[in-house]
This record gives structure tokens, sequence and C-alpha cells, in this order.
């Protein structure tokens, strides 16, 4: 496939993900009010989709190319990797 199509797929495959996510816990939520009785198979419906939803977005993250932490975020440039860390002289 072609970079940029990689890349199409793989966001379509993370909001996806994300979008599962965010129903499976809303239903986790609903499914704890009194007034609402659902089933038992919904139930474990919404516990399962927070799970797949979370394997559609790292299949999307590696499809993508995103699956590494990038060199910006400040806790992994300055602690993360012993490589990467510097001895600052206190102030």
């Amino acid at each position: 496939m072609k970079r940029h199509q990689c890349r199409v797929i793989g966001n379509s495959l993370m909001c996806l993900g994300l979008l599962t996510m965010v129903a499976g816990v809303a239903s986790s939520v609903i499914n704890q009010l009194p007034s609402v009785n659902m089933p038992p198979l919904l139930a474990s419906g919404a516990m399962f989709g927070i799970f797949i939803g979370a394997l559609l977005w790292l299949a999307g993250a590696r499809v993508s190319g995103r699956e590494k932490i990038e060199d910006r975020y400040y806790w992994h440039r300055h602690h993360g990797d012993v490589r990467c860390r510097r001895n600052h002289m206190p102030h």
C-alpha cells in the first residue's frame, strides 16, 4: 500500500476503535443505572466492546506507523530512556 493509504486506513481504524471504546464505556455506565434493565448479554458485550476498541486502536496505530512514542513528549525525552537522560546540574 502507499503511505497515504496506510495513513488513512490507520487513522480510520483508530477512530473506529475510539468510537467503539466510548460506546462500550457509555453502555457500561448506562447498565449501572437502576432504572435500566439491560440483559446480561448486553452488559458483557459492553465490556467486550472496550477491549475490541482498544485492539482496533492499536491495529490502526500499527498500520499508520504511530506505534512508537514521539520524542516530542516531555517525559519520554527527559526520563524515558537511559540513553536520552541528561545529567543536569541542580540550580
